[in-house]
């Protein structure tokens, strides 16, 4: 067990791309974590699908041994953290379980959205910061001018900020010296009850359920008996270790201590994010208030492709669930689609990646319906309803008013674009709230409807911007608003999966777009489809998909021109008959890419 004096917990918090996962390499090659050999970029990020895309997902513990100047052996124990906005709720975790955080700011780019989001939650944690100006050896860096920058928007004393270069090596040891010196260690009491908090969990196939922990009190051992406390299951404790980053088994876990255990835990509903981890015959007398329950902001059903993948979709998605805290689903069933979950997510990323996580992980096909946020319905008789799903909306003349959810939102932005940024949030029916500069960049922050901002907003933003603009946002208020349902006929008949919530002002043109798109996306019949576009009874927009023409006169042999009539006569009753009783099958791909409203017509 390590001397509390001797430990360092701190988490790595920045905005996207501005280098925590490179700086978090670093570190490791310079503690000795890994061999060259074993080195590679991006170390810690060990999703196929973190690597690809070149952002951190899941946040990843790791312990480093740091022999200082003074000649005393330190233990670090590292958190690397997600900068998007999506995965804010894995940084809120990461912070709980440290004392300290080293603010990462791009020496090119400055302070952004996402780094005062992230070092503001840091700050409200108690945490001391140490800020570290990354990328000093881009030819466009200038420490200088982000130093000032972090004084002028964060309000922290930048003049002792480290200059390092992630990518080169530069600097990384000072920043080690100082992290020892600057943040405080991790109190607690090792003869004191076990208290731990649960900090992640995740599915292994050969040992079940792992469980990272960050003891408070306490120790945690190997063959210990221990309770959850908020699941009230006790287990048999059978391995205790640490990542270095490599899974090293140890003894024991004293305070201030992070690291794993297992305990042949098959059940996944056993292990709740923040739950508090203690010893089964001496417990703590008091749990961990654990963490704030997460808001889901958007919703959208899954439905496995084949049917018969109902119960494996059910399975993967427990297991995504004990991985991934901020995912949440509950079973539902849909006259087009069968039956299949509607899912709660942080975001349009955070939908996307679970989405491929299923795909890949658990090689499942997956339908995903129109994504909406929770609404609320004011009922006449004084009742107020939540509507998750817009296939669920009651009759409109039982409705009084609807509230749709509202965010503040804060844009920085280089000065040459604000123009266009600023009409973009208005176009989604935004309100300005502020407008300062810092720099030469400006910082907006807007009231947004959240239904607008779900589907294209971030990647509109983006292209307007040519990737300039960030971008971080938060709930705000539940406000009154001209809401209408705008369902989708195929062939006359409703197609749930497809119908979604907008604003009046805008349901003509995402109904005449979603037609369109249709028109192009469902194959030809041997009869005509209509395909429209309503609210309530009234039709808004409508294509129609051409028929299929069977040529029934190619066996007459010349004659009178009377029996080919005929036979076209026949043809068209059988036609008329069809359009009355004709089933239309949309196909899979159809409702995916007819919901990718990004490249609106």
């Amino acid at each position: 067990m390590t001397d509390l004096a001797h430990i360092r917990n701190f988490s790595i918090v920045a905005h996207i791309d501005h280098g925590k996962s490179t700086l978090a390499d670093r570190l490791i090659q310079f503690c000795g974590g890994l061999s060259d050999r074993d080195m590679k970029e991006q170390v810690l990020d060990n999703m196929d699908i973190e690597r690809e895309r070149g952002i951190t997902i899941k946040a990843q513990t790791v312990r480093l041994e740091y022999k200082a100047q003074n000649g005393e052996n330190y233990v670090l124990n590292l958190m690397d953290t997600p900068g998007h906005v999506d995965f804010s709720y894995e940084v809120s975790r990461c912070l709980y379980a440290c004392e300290g955080s080293i603010l990462v700011v791009d020496a090119s780019q400055g302070v952004e959205a996402q780094t005062l989001a992230n070092v503001y939650q840091a700050i409200d944690n108690d945490h001391e910061i140490v800020p570290v100006l990354n990328k000093i050896d881009l030819p466009a860096a200038e420490p200088e001018q982000v130093r000032a920058q972090i004084e002028d928007v964060i309000g922290i004393d930048a003049s002792g900020a480290i200059s390092v270069s992630a990518k080169t090596g530069v600097g990384v040891e000072e920043l080690l010296e100082s992290l020892v010196k600057t943040l405080p260690p991790p109190t607690g009491n090792a003869d004191a009850p076990l208290k731990a908090l649960l900090v992640d969990s995740w599915y292994d196939t050969y040992l079940g359920v792992m469980v990272l922990v960050r003891v408070m009190d306490g120790k945690l051992k190997k063959g210990m008996r221990v309770k959850m406390m908020a699941a009230g299951t006790d287990h048999l404790v059978d391995r205790v270790g640490v990542f270095k980053p490599k899974e090293t088994l140890v003894s024991e876990l004293g305070p201030g201590e992070i690291g794993f255990f297992t305990a042949s835990i098959k059940e996944v509903s056993q292990t709740h994010v923040g739950d508090t981890v203690t010893e089964f015959k001496n417990e703590t007398l008091k749990a961990l208030p654990g963490f704030k329950p997460v808001q889901s902001v958007v919703f959208c059903g899954l439905f496995p492709a084949d049917a018969a993948d109902f119960e494996l979709l059910r399975e993967s998605m427990h297991k995504l669930r004990l991985n991934d805290a901020s995912f949440e689903f509950e079973t539902e069933t849909s006259a087009a689609l069968g039956y299949g979950f509607r899912c709660g997510f942080l975001g349009m990323l955070h939908l996307e990646i679970i989405q491929e996580r299923l795909t890949r992980e658990f090689d499942l096909d997956i339908i995903t319906t129109s994504p909406s946020v929770i609404y609320k319905l004011h009922m006449n008789n004084g009742d107020v309803v939540e509507l998750h799903n817009p296939a669920d909306m009651p009759d409109v003349t039982l409705i009084n008013h609807m509230e749709e959810p509202w965010i503040k939102a804060t844009i920085l932005v280089p000065d040459e674009y604000l123009g266009s940024v600023l009409t973009l949030c208005q176009e989604k029916r935004g309100e300005q709230i502020d407008l300062t500069y810092a720099g030469n960049r400006a910082m907006v922050v807007y009231s947004l409807p959240l239904n607008e901002v779900v589907y294209d907003f971030y990647d509109k933003l983006k292209s307007l911007s040519r990737g300039y603009a960030s971008f971080d946002y938060q709930m705000d208020e539940y406000r009154e608003g001209d809401l209408v349902k705008l369902s989708i006929l195929v062939n006359g008949e409703p197609v749930d999966a497809l119908s979604m919530m907008v604003h009046r002002s805008q349901a003509e043109h995402r109904g005449r777009a979603l037609c369109e798109r249709l028109k192009d996306l469902i194959p030809r019949q041997l009869f005509k489809i209509p395909i429209q576009a309503a609210i309530g009874g009234k039709v808004i927009a409508r294509e129609t998909i051409s028929a299929m023409r069977k040529d029934v006169t190619a066996k007459c042999y010349g004659g009178d021109i009377s029996r080919k009539r005929k036979l076209l006569e026949k043809q068209k009753k059988g036609k008329k008959k069809m359009r009355l009783y004709g089933k239309v099958e949309i196909p899979h791909e159809a409702f995916i890419a007819a919901l990718k409203m990004g490249d609106d017509k």
